[in-house]
């Protein structure tokens, strides 16, 4: 038994006033966080060194200030990282999609969107500077880590154009607060009804906040539709674009802003994020020994090779990127990458 579950261990009990209290191990996630469950509650294994615990709670509080359903902090321990939190059960909201009810579930998602967006908190700018560090992780950890690729000058230039491209286009939007993990295993499903989860009956809870920002609207929306860990038919992301527009357009969110515009700067925000995600997952595997992401990259990178394409007309450096990570890139995944559009 690790000395920090004997911290939380105590933490509850001591909480609790239930010397006898035990505690069943639910889950770690892609951070260093481990989840256990006891008398009702979740407990919340999150070393300090690592995690962001002052900004769980503070955006915990606002997202509750705006009647978002989310984690209640119960109890904290700030020296040593320890949480109790309220517990919304176990149902993420990937296990409920299908063909026949994504776009219904997905609608309750995106009616979260305007809330979430005007949450009022003194949070870090989604900038050059910010970008310029996320951007630094696809060539690190996937073309040298993982790939292990030498870059040319020429194809340098190249990969900082294109990363110029996608950072113009997230500072040209109207901004908002923004989850920036927004997708279907970060809203929990809570359901009134008995049997399989319906969309009628149950709410949707945000998770895994505290790296919130201020940043472009779209990101959100363009991160839950394109998701890293599921893919959906393009006529399921259009839909889900155009109500995601509509949404946030009509609560004053966007200003003048027309479809199209937004669409495009919706596909590039996704860009940025995707390229920044498929680092990420050679990170964890190479960094902290966890492999199950590797599986996401080549759906991942699919996402950013049909922006290339799409916009490449309008924006001649994509299309060559789309070409080069085609021929240079790609190959590291035995052409996975381009396989199907559906989940």
């Amino acid at each position: 038994m690790s000395n920090r579950f004997d911290s939380l261990l105590q933490f509850a009990r001591q909480y609790t006033g239930d010397p006898q209290l035990t505690l069943t191990l639910i889950s770690g996630d892609a951070s260093f966080r481990r989840y256990y469950r006891g008398a009702d509650l979740v407990w919340v294994d999150a070393n300090p060194h690592t995690e962001k615990n002052h900004e769980f709670v503070r955006n915990a509080a606002a997202l509750h200030a705006c009647n978002l359903l989310a984690p209640e902090v119960r109890a904290v321990d700030y020296s040593l990282g320890l949480l109790a939190v309220t517990d919304l059960g176990d149902i993420q909201l990937i296990h409920c999609l299908g063909e026949h009810s994504v776009l219904a579930w997905y609608e309750k998602a995106i009616a979260l969107l305007p809330r979430l967006g005007g949450v009022v908190l003194p949070l870090e700018p989604f900038d050059e500077l910010f970008m310029a560090r996320e951007n630094a992780i696809f060539p690190e950890w996937l073309l040298g880590k993982h790939l292990q690729l030498l870059l040319s000058e020429a194809e340098q230039q190249l990969l900082d154009d294109t990363f110029a491209c996608l950072t113009a286009n997230s500072l040209a939007q109207p901004q908002g607060v923004m989850h920036r993990d927004f997708h279907s295993r970060n809203l929990m499903v809570c359901s009134e009804g008995e049997g399989d989860p319906v969309p009628a009956l149950s709410e949707l809870a945000i998770i895994d906040f505290q790296d919130m920002v201020m940043g472009p609207l779209s990101y959100d929306l363009v991160s839950l539709l394109k998701d890293c860990y599921v893919r959906w038919p393009d006529e399921v992301l259009e839909q889900g674009m155009q109500l995601g527009y509509a949404r946030l357009s009509q609560a004053g969110l966007l200003g003048e802003l027309d479809y199209a515009s937004f669409r495009r700067h919706a596909d590039l925000t996704g860009m940025q994020r995707h390229l920044k995600a498929a680092g990420l997952f050679t990170r964890l595997y190479h960094r902290d020994g966890k492999s199950g992401y590797l599986k996401d990259i080549p759906r991942t990178l699919g996402y950013v090779v049909d922006v290339c394409e799409l916009h490449g007309t309008a924006y001649p450096v994509l299309a060559e990127f789309g070409e080069w990570l085609v021929r240079r890139v790609l190959p590291g995944f035995d052409g996975a990458v381009l396989e199907g559009k559906g989940p």
